[in-house]
């Protein structure tokens, strides 16, 4: 991708799954990369792990806490000399059916995949707004964003928002040359989804409900990632790029 090289990337949730091969993505585009992710045992691991690729660092925290969030945005900014990028990344998610949500968990959900973006993302464009120089922000949605799905009203509810979010936002950081996206992927095989479901789900879910008759893989998003922070995205704002395997299209 054009553009990547040198600039200084933030990944939210960049410890494990969509996040950490992100990471390695931006890397290989011989970018400098901070993560950050709530398990501090996961967070070092990757950072040893990525560590021959390039400049890596990270931090744990909670981005759903303001304070964390004001942690981590100093760390990164310290660490990378600014922040030309942030992928807004972190996410949680539970398959319930909607009369048995317990509050808890909506409350949760909607505070790390929602308040948390607003959160991170606000804080980032600050920094890029004092700086002067531009940047790109693309936040994590996902088709359970543009369409609803069984068992996941917290989640879909915290998608929807995120669109919502990432347009609005689009519309007042793009007079500082600050670009802004979303990407929706759908059915992607990561540590979180093999936790909620079992492998006979997956290869029926593939077979009757995605074109490609597979899942999407992690590389395919950290892919997507950097191509929308990059120069090849360029004239790219205010929209969402979503990688299902052609699932909406039933």
């Amino acid at each position: 991708m054009r553009g990547l090289k040198g600039k200084n990337v933030l990944i939210t949730g960049g410890s494990r799954g969509i996040g950490k091969a992100t990471a390695q993505r931006f890397l290989e585009e011989e970018a400098r990369v901070f993560i950050c992710g709530l398990e501090a045992d996961e967070v070092e691991q990757t950072v040893r792990e990525l560590g021959p690729l390039g400049f890596i660092r990270g931090l744990a925290c909670d981005i759903s806490r303001e304070e964390d969030v004001q942690r981590l945005v100093s760390t990164a900014e310290e660490s990378l000399g600014g922040i030309d990028i942030l992928i807004n990344n972190a996410g949680i998610a539970w398959s319930e059916p909607f009369l048995e949500i317990p509050p808890e968990h909506w409350d949760r959900t909607l505070a790390v995949n929602l308040r948390g973006m607003y959160l991170v993302g606000q804080a980032v464009a600050k920094q890029m707004v004092a700086r002067g120089k531009g940047g790109a922000i693309v936040n994590m949605s996902s088709t359970n964003g543009l369409v609803g799905e069984n068992l996941y009203a917290h989640y879909g509810a915290s998608k929807g928002g995120v669109l919502m979010l990432t347009k609005t936002m689009a519309i007042e950081l793009g007079k500082y040359g600050i670009r802004v996206n979303a990407l929706c992927p759908g059915y992607i095989q990561t540590p979180l989804s093999a936790s909620i479901d079992s492998p006979e789900f997956i290869a029926a879910y593939a077979r009757e409900k995605i074109p490609l008759h597979r899942v999407g893989k992690v590389e395919e998003v950290a892919a997507a990632y950097a191509f929308l922070a990059s120069e090849d995205a360029s004239f790219i704002h205010g929209t969402e790029l979503v990688i299902d395997g052609g699932q909406l299209s039933f």
